[in-house]
């Protein structure tokens, strides 16, 4: 197998116009390096890809030589290592073009949102992203992906137009509504096992300003702010965007001084529409009770990722997310009880947020998103210590699950599964017939598994 590898190696340095590193190579950790600091992948060589070319070189010498091949952009939605084999980088491969008059974004495989959403604000266009900008665009697309938006316009890959795709022939395809429509379908919201996927075009709409940002409650308005929420999610119309997030925040010096050191609530927003509209829809939660901070209002639309205004920088980093049903009043007295701010739990986030509007709506060519039933999303974010990551963070976890289980939807979507880590989950992600039909597909694009996905072989690309 030694001697297999070094040839493959051989091959690929003559092949490939990017970086081609084995262990102990000088380069060889920083390539792989992703948002996560806990995951470390050990690939037998990892190439950085530098054009479409060097995707083709790489499935070709892969496919004959039996070796998987798993992708690696940002690496924010990679939380289990890749191991053996071939991981392929993609962050070299960067750039957006904008089609104004058709509204559409040529996205190259390694970009992240930032650069898109600057690209298409100067035409008053928008895509709609995740909730970080700083998230590589294809990985998170081919999840389906909830951001900020997502009531309003849907899932984020109800919004991709079409791929191109390395598949394990070592052809280049071109999956939309009318080419390869069956991969196609696969891609949007299938998230893994099908190829590489080079680069997406992306539908935009006519967006420059919102009346969006976020409030902060401090610990003993919580309970208050937490229920009207609740409540107040019932009857928002589509226009309407929101989630809520319980912060334990550590007393450090970038956090901004209300919050710093304090256990907070904070409750997003984004309207798309008049802003006087906007304010009027927001004002029971400005009625919640005393805000520590208020940052909601008029802003530009290309300013979305401050909405949520998630960490860019790389740290060591565990969740769990799942669906939930219709919250009531009884599921926020127990979520108080296992996750409010009197209990001393390890966890710095844990995050709702509200779906349903456009998110319950399937494109009319259909696509293989899962989680269009669930009401709302549940993320419990780990405090960034790895040494609690394998016995402290699932017990905490398992703990607060327990006692919120009568509202966990029996459905999620494959970007909230956690890496699979939880038995069921990858099965869960998606609606029994989509989950067949994407075995069927993976199988017809890539019969030999060279393209691993599954609860224990990732290939997010993300």
């Amino acid at each position: 197998m030694k001697d297999v590898t070094d040839a493959l190696i051989d091959r690929l340095r003559g092949e490939v116009a990017g970086p081609v590193l084995a262990p102990g190579d000088k380069g060889y950790d920083e390539e792989l390096a992703g948002f996560n600091l806990a995951v470390t992948h050990t690939p037998d060589v990892v190439v950085g890809l530098m054009s479409e070319d060097d995707a083709v070189a790489v499935v070709r010498a892969a496919a004959e030589t039996g070796t998987p091949v798993r992708v690696l952009a940002t690496g924010h939605g990679i939380p289990n290592p890749m191991q053996g084999g071939i991981v392929v980088t993609t962050r070299r491969m960067t750039g957006v073009s904008i089609d104004a008059e058709a509204q559409v974004a040529h996205i190259a495989a390694g970009t992240q949102w930032a650069e898109v959403i600057a690209s298409a604000a100067p035409y008053g266009l928008a895509p709609i992203t995740g909730a970080s900008d700083a998230v590589g665009c294809i990985g998170y697309t081919l999840g389906g992906g909830l951001g900020p938006l997502a009531r309003t316009y849907g899932f984020s890959s109800d919004w991709a137009r079409s791929f191109r795709v390395v598949t394990a022939a070592g052809d280049v395809v071109t999956a939309s509504e009318t080419e390869h429509p069956d991969l196609f379908w696969a891609l949007r919201g299938g998230k893994g096992g099908f190829g590489i996927v080079t680069a997406m075009d992306f539908g935009l709409v006519e967006l420059r300003t919102l009346y969006g940002g976020s409030v902060f409650f401090d610990a003993e308005h919580i309970a208050s702010a937490l229920t009207t929420w609740a409540e107040w999610t019932r009857s928002l119309p589509e226009s309407a965007n929101s989630s809520v997030v319980i912060l334990r925040l550590p007393p450090l010096e970038f956090i901004p001084e209300p919050l710093r050191g304090k256990t907070v609530l904070s409750v997003r927003f984004a309207y798309v529409g008049d802003a006087a509209d906007g304010k009027r829809l927001f004002q029971p939660i400005r009625d919640a009770g005393p805000t520590l901070i208020d940052a909601v209002g008029e802003m530009p639309a290309s300013d979305i990722a401050l909405i949520h205004n998630d960490p860019k920088d790389p740290t060591p980093s565990w969740d769990r997310g799942m669906l939930l049903d219709e919250l009531d009043a009884e599921f926020v007295q127990a979520f108080l009880e296992v996750a409010g701010p009197e209990q001393q739990i390890p966890l710095i986030a844990v995050e709702m947020r509200h779906l349903g509007g456009a998110t319950e709506r399937d494109v009319p060519e259909g696509s293989a998103v899962g989680g269009r039933s669930g009401a709302c999303t549940l993320t419990l974010i780990g405090v960034p210590d790895p040494n609690l990551f394998d016995k402290v963070l699932p017990a905490t976890v398992d703990g607060i699950l327990g006692r919120l289980e009568p509202w966990v939807c029996e459905e999620t979507t494959v970007n909230f599964a956690g890496g699979f880590a939880l038995p069921g989950s990858y099965e869960k992600s998606w609606p029994a017939d989509t989950f067949a039909r994407l075995a069927e597909v993976r199988a017809a694009y890539d019969p030999d598994s060279l393209f691993p996905f599954g609860p224990r072989q990732e290939n997010s690309g993300s």
